[in-house]
């Protein structure tokens, strides 16, 4: 594992963050801020290619190691309430829940998901909405686990994750552990789901994913089930929308928060299956 320090400006630093995520670094920590600055310490799996990434962004690649990740997110998480419902705070802070709502503790360890990317809130926002008592949920780029774990603990019947990062599948089934709910996670993608198996796919990837699994998110879908898809900004919105439309999906509603966008599209009742050409996911 290594990690970069970089500098960037604060008008740039949303798009500096997605392009950072899409690049596959596994945590980012914003160090100090300026009037027009904002330092940030990035971490990436030791598989990653150092070269290419400071060659792309910048800084200069250091030894890291699990503890220097865990020590950072100590300082840097905080207690959230999200929606109406739940409170994310994470396995270290002993503040007490908000009256009225789901204690969720986080561990994220190596992998995206802690609550606080603004991804991730809109995720659990529009699972708060759709979620009904015995839905299917399908949870694609797990991560964490949080949306999926969420999701049963507001009723779903079952909710199944993949993820293709076997870190992120191992700190994944030790969060459905310690939460006590049973969701079944793997390492793999999209393709390995059946058909028709879920009411809700939830997938907070990257636009390009997104768009490129559009078939999968149709084909995945029961008739009149839903897709939460996020973790793209609002310049990706038009792209990301035709590629679920081409797909047969219909958009139904756009959420944001700052410069973050989600997406909810549905497969209508009766629309018929739609074939689509696609490479493989890795």
């Amino acid at each position: 594992m290594f990690s970069i320090d970089l500098d960037c400006r604060q008008d740039l630093k949303e798009i500096a963050i997605a392009d950072l995520w899409e690049a596959g670094c596994t945590g980012i920590v914003e160090l100090e801020e300026w009037d027009d600055i904002a330092r940030m310490r990035v971490f990436f799996d030791s598989h990653a290619d150092q070269a290419a990434i400071v060659a792309r962004f910048g800084g200069e690649a250091t030894p890291a190691d699990t503890r220097d990740w865990v020590a950072f997110a100590r300082e840097y998480l905080q207690p959230m309430e999200i929606g109406a419902k739940i409170f994310v705070i994470p396995e270290w802070r002993d503040e007490p829940t908000p009256e009225g709502r789901l204690r969720v503790v986080i561990n994220a360890g190596l992998a995206f998901g802690t609550g606080a990317h603004e991804t991730t809130r809109l995720c659990l926002e529009a699972i708060e909405r759709l979620v009904r008592p015995g839905v299917t949920l399908v949870d694609i780029g797990t991560g964490s686990g949080i949306l999926s774990e969420v999701a049963v603990r507001l009723g779903a019947g079952n909710a199944f994750a993949s993820d293709t990062d076997p870190d992120a599948v191992a700190v994944a089934k030790e969060n459905f552990e310690r939460a006590g709910v049973a969701v079944p996670v793997f390492t793999g993608s999209a393709d390995a789901v059946a058909s028709d198996s879920a009411d809700i796919v939830v997938a907070n990837i990257s636009p390009a994913w997104i768009s490129e699994l559009a078939g999968d998110w149709f084909r995945i879908l029961r008739s009149g089930g839903t897709a939460i898809l996020s973790g793209f900004e609002a310049a990706d919105v038009p792209t990301v929308s035709a590629a679920l439309r081409k797909a047969g999906l219909e958009v139904v509603g756009e959420f944001g928060e700052r410069e973050w966008r989600m997406i909810e599209a549905r497969r209508n009742r009766g629309t018929p299956p739609v074939e689509q050409v696609r490479a493989d996911p890795c």
